[in-house]
């Protein structure tokens, strides 16, 4: 793709449906995209469409952008990627995230406390677990988690399969920074936020736990949103950040930009699920700061905005508010346009 950028693109399977993202998946590779992935929330389950993707494809990275990390014990997590990743001869990325505490206690039933130290110890844990494949019997002391399985083996588990943490605020951006291939950056994280707080945070971690500089790339989800009507792309653009901005957690992000009351009024707005309100609290320099929205034509100069900033960028449709038929035409553009 470096007809344009040297960046390679990722694309976050949005289309709905399982079936649907395994159609997705097949266009994304013949669009000579890097990687596809599936995304988790109430009602979509991160790991199962995977397997169907990786028996449709044959080069494109698979993974998990993200799996809640929280609802399953750190072995379900290894054993899945191990699964995954023979099915598809070694083309697994197992990305995580803690999600807010609301997401935990109320949609799973699940305690939620210390979620970064948490996530390192499961990292690490992770980690010993794929590198112990190869072997017989596995046993680890950890603060949140003991295990001992003296019968366990799995041959030919790769043990330098990539994690990858979500992180938006500085104690998980420390987490990824100690223990992580990779940082996915939040759909409405700005490109001000990643170069003045994500990356700096990100490179002093590293340093303190005695990692090379670089070790955790930078991979930003770019909310994407393209359409021959501009107004129309920026509007959907904006339903979908309104709607992130709704939450509290987030507006750390808005700090920086001396835009805190675009948070207050998006949350205003959500006392009666007013999707257009919250779209019509989202100003037009911070849909340029978090996304690509814009006509056909105009996308390739907008993803450039991202070069220099990471190797690698996830681009992700919005769907909060937006007709499917403009979800739908979305993706098509943004492989046509954005494609090999």
């Amino acid at each position: 793709m470096c007809f344009y950028t040297c960046m390679e693109i990722g694309l976050i399977l949005s289309a709905g449906k399982p079936r649907l993202n395994v159609d997705l998946a097949v266009g994304a590779e013949r669009a000579g995209f890097s990687s596809v992935l599936s995304i988790e929330f109430f009602n979509q389950h991160a790991f199962a469409v995977l397997g169907a993707i990786a028996q449709a494809t044959d080069r494109i990275q698979i993974g998990t952008g993200i799996a809640n990390a929280f609802t399953r014990s750190p072995l379900v997590h290894a054993n899945a990627a191990m699964d995954l990743d023979d099915l598809s001869d070694g083309r697994m990325i197992l990305g995580l995230g803690s999600g807010t505490r609301k997401m935990n206690t109320d949609w799973w039933g699940m305690p939620f406390s210390r979620p970064a130290s948490r996530m390192r110890e499961q990292v690490r844990l992770i980690r010993e677990i794929l590198s112990a494949g190869n072997g017989f019997g596995f046993r680890f002391e950890g603060e949140f988690w003991q295990l001992n399985i003296p019968a366990f083996s799995r041959p030919g588990a790769r043990p330098d399969l990539p994690i990858w943490l979500a992180a938006v605020n500085e104690p998980m951006m420390r987490a990824a920074g100690a223990v992580a291939d990779g940082l996915v950056g939040h759909p409405i994280a700005t490109r001000l936020w990643h170069r003045e707080r994500t990356l700096p945070t990100v490179r002093a971690a590293e340093e303190k736990a005695g990692r090379a500089s670089g070790s955790c790339a930078l991979v930003p989800y770019v909310l994407t949103s393209i359409h021959e009507d501009r107004e129309r792309a920026v509007r959907n653009a904006k339903k979908q950040i309104g709607f992130y901005y709704t939450s509290k957690l987030y507006h750390t992000i808005l700090e920086p930009h001396g835009m805190l009351e675009v948070g207050a009024a998006c949350r205003t707005a959500l006392k009666t699920f007013d999707i257009n309100a919250m779209a019509d609290a989202v100003p037009d320099e911070l849909v340029d700061e978090i996304s690509i929205a814009c006509t056909p034509d105009e996308a390739p100069d907008r993803l450039k905005q991202w070069d220099g900033l990471c190797d690698e960028v996830l681009l992700y449709a919005p769907t909060v508010g937006v007709a499917a038929g403009d979800v739908e035409s979305n993706h098509a553009a943004m492989m046509s346009v954005l494609g090999e």
